[in-house]
Parts: C-alpha cells; sequence; structure tokens
C-alpha cells in the first residue's frame, strides 16, 4: 500500500481515567515521530473540538513536557459527551468533520475513549469511505467500566480495579475500630456491567475482603439482601457491602432512589445515592446499628497515585499501536488486547478489532464468576484481574504533591 501522507488528529471522549493520557500520549509520540504524519493536533474537548475548528498544535509541546502526560489523570485536551447522528439521517456534522479534515489535510483520525466513542469512530469512518475521502481512522480504547466488546479488557479499568480494592482494604481497617462495629456499604460505578464493583474480591486477596458484593448482571432482591447483611452481622457485627450503582430490580428498574429524569448526553440516566439509600434500609431492618454509606465516585477514575504500572504500559502500547497500524494501512479497526494467564504468568499483546463490531456492544461479567445467591464473585475474577493492577507508577511530583501535565494548547490557525 502506498504511503499515506497528511496530518493527524487525535481526541478525547466519555469519562477519563487515570490512564486515558498515556493512551493519548503513546499516540502523539507515534505521529511526531512517523515521517509521513506532517503534523499531529489534538483536538480540543473531542469531536465537539473538530466541529468547532478548535485543535492544539502538539509539534508546538515540549516533548519532556508531553511525557509528563503518561503519569497525569483527566483528559488532557478535554472531553465530550457529544453523539453525532446516523449519516443517512443527517450528515451535518459529518460535512463540518469533513470540511475540517481537507482544511488541515488531515488523513489520520484517532479517537480515545468507550462505547460510544467507538461508535462516533465507526461512523465517520464509513462515511469518509462513502464519500471518497482517504482517511484512516482507528479507535484506541478507553473505559474504566470495562465494558468494550471483543477485548480482554479495556484500558483504565486496571487502575480503577487498584483503587477500588485499595480502598476497601484501607476500610476494612477503620470499620473494625470501634468495639460496636458497624455496617460499611461503598457504591462503585458501574451502570450495566458490575466489573468495578467485582474489584472489591481483590481486597480478599490482602486478606480483607468485602463480605458482600452485588453487580448488575443479576437481579437485585432487597429482601435477600436484608438478609444476607443481617446474618452477617449476627455473626461478625461488622459487615462491607460493596455495590454497583446500576443494580436493579427483576423489572429492570435501578434501585437507586437517585434516578432522574437528568441524563448525559448521550441519554444515559444519572444514577447515584444507592448507599445512602440501602444505609436507610439497613437502619430501619436492623434497630440500633451503625451504618454508613460510601460513594466512591470521581476518585475511581483520577486516582493517578493509585494507578496501575502494567495498565499505564498497556495503555501507551493502544495509542500506539493504533498510529503505527494506521500508517501500515489499517484503518475501522479499535485496538484491542488478547491476554494469557497461564503457568508462564500474564501477557498481553494487541489486537486489532472491527469498530461495527465493538461500537455500542457491552462487555459484563460472565454470570458464571457470580455465585448462586448473586452476593459476591468466585475465584476466577481475581484470577483475571489480578494481573492487571501489577506494579507502582513513577508519578512525576513536586513538594510531595502530584506535578501533572501543562500543555501549551497552542490553537491551529
Amino acid at each position: 500500500m502506498s504511503e499515506l501522507r497528511g496530518a493527524m488528529i487525535i481526541g478525547q471522549s466519555g469519562g477519563p481515567s487515570s490512564v486515558i493520557n498515556a493512551s493519548c500520549y503513546g499516540a502523539i509520540k507515534a505521529g511526531l515521530d512517523a515521517d509521513c504524519i506532517t503534523k499531529v493536533y489534538g483536538a480540543a474537548n473531542g469531536i465537539v473540538g473538530v466541529l468547532n475548528d478548535k485543535l492544539y498544535v502538539m509539534d508546538e509541546e515540549d516533548p519532556e513536557e508531553l511525557a509528563i502526560m503518561k503519569y497525569t489523570p483527566s483528559s488532557a485536551l478535554g472531553s465530550c459527551r457529544y453523539k453525532i447522528a446516523d449519516p443517512d439521517e443527517d450528515e451535518t456534522d459529518y460535512k463540518r468533520i469533513l470540511e475540517i479534515f481537507k482544511k488541515y489535510d488531515v488523513r489520520y483520525f484517532f479517537y480515545n475513549g468507550g462505547n460510544d466513542s467507538m461508535d462516533t469512530c465507526n461512523k465517520i469512518s464509513k462515511y469518509m469511505k462513502k464519500v471518497g475521502y482517504d482517511c484512516r481512522v482507528m479507535g484506541i480504547p478507553k473505559t474504566i467500566d470495562n465494558d468494550l466488546f471483543g477485548t480482554d479488557h479495556c484500558p483504565g479499568f486496571a487502575s480503577a480495579a487498584k483503587y477500588i480494592a485499595t480502598s476497601l482494604v484501607e476500610l476494612y481497617q477503620d470499620s473494625h475500630v470501634y468495639d460496636k462495629g458497624q455496617v460499611t456499604i461503598v457504591e462503585i460505578m458501574g451502570r450495566h456491567a458490575g466489573w468495578l464493583a467485582g474489584a472489591a474480591a481483590l481486597a480478599r486477596v490482602a486478606g480483607y475482603p468485602a463480605d458482600l458484593i452485588y453487580l448488575p448482571e443479576v437481579d437485585f432482591n432487597m429482601d435477600e439482601f436484608i438478609e444476607d447483611v443481617q446474618k452477617i452481622w449476627e455473626e461478625n457485627h461488622n459487615v462491607i457491602v460493596a455495590v454497583s450503582e446500576g443494580i436493579h430490580y427483576a423489572d429492570g428498574k435501578f434501585v437507586s432512589e437517585a434516578e432522574t429524569s437528568a441524563t448525559d448526553g448521550f441519554g444515559h440516566a444519572q444514577l447515584g445515592g444507592l448507599a445512602a439509600r440501602l444505609a436507610d434500609v439497613v437502619k430501619n431492618a436492623i434497630p440500633g446499628v451503625k451504618v454508613r454509606p460510601i460513594e466512591l465516585s470521581l476518585l475511581q477514575r483520577c486516582a493517578e497515585h493509585c494507578a496501575s504500572q502494567t495498565d499505564s504500559d498497556e495503555s501507551f502500547m493502544a495509542g500506539q499501536t493504533a498510529v503505527n497500524e494506521a500508517i501500515k494501512g489499517v484503518t475501522d479497526k479499535m485496538v484491542g488486547f488478547k491476554c494469557t494467564r497461564d503457568e508462564n504468568g500474564y501477557k498481553c499483546e494487541a489486537d486489532l478489532l472491527d469498530l461495527s463490531s465493538v461500537a455500542n456492544y457491552e462487555k459484563k461479567v460472565p454470570v458464571e464468576w457470580i455465585n448462586e445467591r448473586g452476593n459476591n464473585v468466585s475465584d476466577a475474577f481475581i484470577d483475571y484481574a489480578l494481573p492487571l493492577i501489577q506494579g507502582e507508577i513513577q508519578m512525576k511530583k513536586e513538594n510531595s504533591l502530584p506535578r501533572f501535565v501543562k500543555l501549551k494548547k497552542v490553537i491551529a490557525k
């Protein structure tokens, strides 16, 4: 295949993570190192930046400063939750994107995000082919929810899982201080997939297990929940519960009382307040019990101090691979992971997946990894997740506080 010369755009979308910038840096560095890529642009706030003609010139950034992206949480280029229409129904956004691509001679487009971002990537790729504009489009995965289809796991999940497991280990110490004990209910992110809540099981490896873990893969039963808590309370006078924010009843309704008419940019209901809701239920069911509801919230996705080096390295590799493969002629793919866990240890390799097979499909925790009662996960989950959280990052610090990347963000003209 003949060499394709032109500029590239890298954009970030959706909820950030501790390592999304590692992927972004991997792509940027590969682009800057490639002779056929004439300019590297970063889209300000994802696809919105493309539509608004607001692009950062990454060539203007100091290389040493750029390298700090690998250990900087959140989305350094800015993110968005913008859903572009089906091109068969409305081509307005696509015509604008094509206009911007032509203006800057963009021949490579990389989008770093989750399910909805891969859908955006897929639509743009198909449109560019339809109109005959030569542009290679690649998806770079990111989601702490770990629910992207086809890949062993997603960049961002491991660091969030490590933070959750660490928090559970630390909470175990705190909750066992008093002679009267307490019930601690920890609310963990995850709307439809319970990978993050399942990560609470990793605390078991350290010897400080969560007593109960509830995932949205199985229907929640409030009466059984009360029975579970009461039984352990009577035995130990101390109970730690990890629960996914997306647990639901058999009729599909979320347990959270805080579900409102509010939605994000993709139409997903905003969830929250589940731990407080369950705490009230427990207080009413067990007279005199002390209950602590805890919502880990955004800390799960920005706790860089607790990030996994394995996660960071793999995330960098995903971004780098996307660019290098696109240069070779690959397009319309997402970089996934193919992994082995055996007597020889853990091994992870890049795996290219069709965007059309990934977009808008959700990977859930295997039901066989959840116990029959639906209140915990098996050791199979731990065997899967434990290798992913290994290694401590060497985060840059000043005055014993994190030193994160400070980009110039020079606007393209």
